[in-house]
């Protein structure tokens, strides 16, 4: 058994899986204040299924289904494969629990279309450079800064209809898709 203590409030994130020695389920502690949004854009994880607690405050998740809030006391469940992207939805700090199985997820997809073969659902990796891998052609892309600003700050969300555009955190422009290099 192991005890931890981890709720510093000048902390976004704590990684209580890695300071627990878990083996089979990640679980981080977010501290999100408001008009902030949890890493990552709209994104899924083909091989782990997560679920969020929001311990204080509410959170609004974009889906391709549709937005979900979620109040204090409650939690929501994205499966395998399916798209989400968290952000803080109240006027006090959000403070979520994440917790993912299986623990390491190797599997992270944008909702970028292929260039090369037009498949939809293209592969994050961040080994080194940030790279979008095709799963069905194998090609590899590099996203380019935003045509409008050039700001490397481009993220997906979703647009009025719940589909996927990429969006400039600094300009606040919107594309179609992803801006890459061929």
């Amino acid at each position: 058994m192991k005890r931890i203590g981890f709720d510093d409030p000048s902390t976004t994130l704590v990684r209580l899986g890695d300071r627990l020695g878990t083996e089979h389920v990640a679980v981080n502690r977010y501290r999100i204040p408001p008009g902030g949004r949890l890493p990552s854009g709209l994104h899924a994880h083909t091989d782990q299924e997560e679920v969020f607690v929001v311990v204080a405050g509410a959170a609004r998740f974009e889906t391709l289904d549709g937005d979900v809030h979620v109040d204090t006391g409650e939690a929501t469940r994205f499966a395998p494969g399916e798209y989400q992207r968290g952000e803080n939805a109240g006027d006090s700090d959000l403070v979520v629990l994440a917790i993912g199985a299986p623990r390491d997820s190797d599997d992270v997809r944008v909702p970028a279309t292929c260039p090369e073969c037009g498949s939809v659902g293209l592969r994050l990796d961040t080994d080194g450079d940030l790279t979008f891998e095709c799963p069905e052609c194998g090609a590899a892309h590099v996203p380019t800064p935003c045509p409008d600003c050039e700001s490397d700050g481009l993220g997906f969300a979703t647009d009025d209809r719940n589909e996927p555009v990429v969006e400039c955190d600094d300009c606040g422009a919107r594309f179609a898709d992803a801006p890459l290099d061929e």
